[in-house]
């Protein structure tokens, strides 16, 4: 097995096709795994001998509780530890473990799913072959001793892959790549131009005044929904939340100033607005039994400037974010929503890189700033 590779389909599909050039009539190869995941329950990456293609699979939560994955053998191997060993044509197998249907019709003629690597059961791989026999007990001790020898190897790329997982969901994307890839120094970092957004929700204190710790939750939940949902679509990054806010950035494309991150920023903001707005209309029912929330309303402030990008903090507790200039004007800027009555303020760096209308709402002082800031916002008289 080649130890260079760093992708576990490649890793999978390689095995794959050395367990078939050894003699070992293998028609199909999948491994699973279980990982840290807000969304998922783990990975599955299935090989066939038949198109010699393996596909990744992700696997939602919501899985574990479907008919399905609990009339699955992968339910006893996953949950139990046993192995199991089936033939896809035996009736009381088939009533036991609806999926061998399925593979009787892709000709598989026996299955075979078993645990691979130590405790939790979380991990397993799964085989079939289409000679009608079955796995001879000769190949099915090699198989044995090559899964056995090969489980380390696949159980450093899942631990891989979870880290990669739970740094992307606690830190973002782009800092959890600069993570994994060993920026962990203090003061490591790089300086980088960026669209710098900031965004609040409105009247957090009175709606954490009045309602449970339970139903703040959900409601922020929702709300962080709208506005991520909407930054990641458009290429930004979220960077931080801060309590009811957050910090994001869209990085500057020098071959057009700043003009594509720009017009990304300003569709990310206009869309999370709407999003928060078909919120307020029709909430879930989660949300739509809790009294006197609605209407939540964002501010949001976007500005360009250079910002520090990397570690900050103590030695031994460091935190990977965006500091700069341009982050703390951003921040004074989204405090004036609430003075000037507009969920959106754009500062006239980024105003002069956008085509859309917008209304001069004038220069004001900022704390901190020596010269009033000009204030631009999304014309009120577009269609």
């Amino acid at each position: 097995m080649p130890l260079g590779v760093s992708d576990l389909l490649e890793l999978v599909e390689s095995l794959a096709w050395r367990l078939v050039a050894a003699g070992i009539l293998l028609d199909r190869f999948s491994v699973h795994f279980g990982t840290l995941h807000p969304q998922l329950v783990g990975f599955a990456w299935n090989w066939s001998r038949s198109d010699g293609l393996t596909d990744e699979v992700k696997v939602a939560a919501a899985s574990l509780k479907s008919d399905g994955y609990l009339r699955s053998p992968l339910f006893r191997v996953i949950e139990y530890g046993e192995t199991v060993q089936a033939f896809t044509a035996d009736p009381a197998a088939r009533e036991r473990y609806p999926f061998l249907a399925e593979l009787a019709d892709q000709g598989i003629a026996q299955y075979v799913a078993m645990p691979i690597g130590g405790g939790g059961y979380s991990n397993s791989v799964s085989l079939g072959t289409s000679r009608a026999t079955g796995f001879s007990d000769g190949e099915f001790g090699d198989l044995r001793r090559v899964l056995a020898l090969s489980a380390l190897h696949i159980e450093r790329h899942i631990a891989l892959r979870i880290a990669a997982n739970v740094l992307d969901t606690y830190l973002g994307k782009a800092a959890g790549v600069r993570v994994l890839e060993g920026a962990i120094h203090r003061g490591e970092g790089e300086a980088i131009a960026s669209i710098v957004r900031v965004s609040d929700l409105r009247g957090f204190t009175d709606l954490s005044d009045r309602l449970q710790g339970h139903e703040v939750t959900a409601l922020l939940n929702a709300f962080f929904e709208c506005l991520v949902g909407a930054i990641e679509r458009h290429g930004g990054d979220v960077l931080k939340f801060i309590g009811d806010g957050l910090l994001a950035v869209f990085p500057v494309d020098p071959a057009d100033g700043g003009k594509a991150a720009a017009e990304a920023s300003l569709a990310a903001a206009q869309d999370a607005i709407a999003a928060v707005e078909r919120l307020n209309a029709e909430p879930p029912a989660a949300l739509a039994v809790i009294p006197g929330w609605r209407p939540l309303r964002s501010g949001i402030a976007l500005h360009q400037g250079d910002v520090f990008f990397g570690n900050v903090g103590a030695p031994e507790r460091l935190d990977f974010t965006v500091i700069g200039r341009a982050v703390n004007e951003a921040s004074r800027v989204e405090a004036l929503t609430k003075v000037l009555g507009r969920p959106l303020l754009i500062t006239q760096p980024v105003a002069m890189l956008l085509d859309s209308g917008l209304d001069a709402l004038g220069s004001h002082d900022l704390r901190g700033l020596a010269r009033p800031m000009a204030i631009f916002a999304p014309s009120l008289s577009r269609s």
